[in-house]
């Protein structure tokens, strides 16, 4: 029986977890294995792929704790505890809230106000306060050419020079240090002073004539609030553990961003759409960076077998933009990608479709996912400062003996 890439034949999961179809069967009846019928054979089952991966890490923990730690720091099992979000079944979460259903109505400073844990009278007071850009320090923004993070990483230090109130690392402190560093950056990128929503500030700036982008815009920042402990959310963790300040931890966050293998994924999928204009074209686009020995960016997630719910939610969004040519242009590179590689869009194809379909800049991409992702990085923060922890693993020597 042939099998897809995310489920097992009851013979592969034995064979994979190393035990009897016996005992697979007993674990399924517990209820720590999922199973399906296979479409036309009802009295044959198929297991999930996740659910054995799953398994085979706890039992490496048992195991060889050391071994399971290091695995962990690359896709491997949970590191730390966290409260913020959760990834679970293809679906993700933030404090227990379906993202992708809170990305059809809520904004990011909404957003913001879940995943920093404030009560409802102070969410409705974080983002009341005033942006330190303003004046001849926004101006002298306005004069930076740079579209992309450095235009953030610039705004940072000039807003934290003035902000001393961001020392203190009290939860309630810092949920107010957080949304002054939110509105900093959305006026950054937009280069004017406002009391807008930022996804209308982005809007303004970048589409101004077409307000209906603007929920394009919300729905994105959203999407990019938090996503658990991705590299840049962990390199704020271990700023924050050391007592960085918020500034501090969005900076070192942003440098982490900098890098090509986290962001600017999205303008390689610009790239690739700007050929992808046949089907035949999509093919070949696609095709010749794969002979080139190129990891191709916009496709396969580790975490989600079964396709990126935030790519999803951006592709229905490009869908309904009704613009024709680069709509084609987009359900042409996904099939050819899917086809090829066997992986389903990310996120970071979503961001590059929404931009085409709907003309933002270039740009763009880039400065939604780390507007967005700056309110996941505060609520680690908050949560590490909580923790009083100082993040300091241990290396496995395999040097030199002396």
């Amino acid at each position: 029986m042939k099998t897809g890439r995310y489920h097992l034949t009851a013979a592969q999961a034995a064979e994979t977890l190393g035990i009897t179809r016996a005992t697979l069967y007993a674990y399924a009846s517990r209820g720590q294995l999922r199973s399906e019928p296979v479409p036309g054979r009802p009295k044959e089952r198929r297991y999930y792929r996740e659910d054995l991966e799953r398994l085979l890490e706890r039992k490496e923990v048992r195991r060889d704790p050391a071994r399971a730690a290091a695995r962990g720091l690359h896709w491997g099992g949970p590191v730390l505890e966290s409260a913020i979000t959760l990834i679970h079944e293809g679906r993700f979460y933030y404090r227990g809230r379906d993202a992708v259903a809170l990305a059809r109505t809520a904004s990011l400073e909404e957003t913001a106000g879940v995943l920093w844990d404030a009560e409802e009278p102070e969410r409705q007071r974080l983002f009341a306060q005033p942006s330190a850009l303003s004046g001849r320090r926004l101006a002298r923004l306005r004069t930076c050419a740079n579209e992309t993070f450095t235009l953030l990483q610039l705004a940072l230090p000039i807003g934290a020079a003035s902000d001393l109130a961001s020392y203190d690392l009290r939860p309630a402190a810092v949920r107010l240090t957080g949304a002054r560093i939110v509105r900093l950056l959305a006026t950054a990128i937009a280069r004017r002073e406002g009391d807008h929503p930022v996804h209308r500030a982005l809007q303004t700036a970048w589409a101004p004539k077409r307000a209906e982008v603007a929920e394009v815009i919300r729905t994105a920042l959203v999407l990019c609030a938090d996503h658990e402990l991705n590299v840049s959310s962990f390199v704020a963790r271990c700023a924050a553990s050391a007592g960085a300040s918020p500034y501090d931890v969005v900076s070192a966050a942003m440098a982490t961003l900098k890098g090509y293998k986290h962001g600017g994924a999205s303008e390689r999928v610009l790239a690739l759409l700007a050929e992808a204009r046949t089907p035949k074209s999509a093919r070949a686009a696609v095709a010749s960076r794969l002979r080139a020995g190129e990891t191709l960016s916009g496709f396969g997630h580790p975490l989600y077998a079964a396709g990126d719910p935030r790519a999803s939610a951006l592709m229905r969004l490009a869908e309904a933009s009704g613009n024709e040519a680069e709509g084609r242009a987009v359900r042409h590179l996904a099939k050819a990608g899917s086809e090829l590689l066997q992986d389903l869009p990310n996120l970071d194809f979503g961001l590059a479709a929404v931009t085409r379909t709907y003309r933002l800049p270039d740009y763009a991409p880039a400065l939604m996912f780390a507007l967005g992702r700056s309110t996941g990085w505060i609520a680690h923060a908050i949560e590490q400062y909580e923790s009083g922890q100082l993040i300091r693993p241990r290396a496995r020597y395999t040097g030199r003996v002396p």
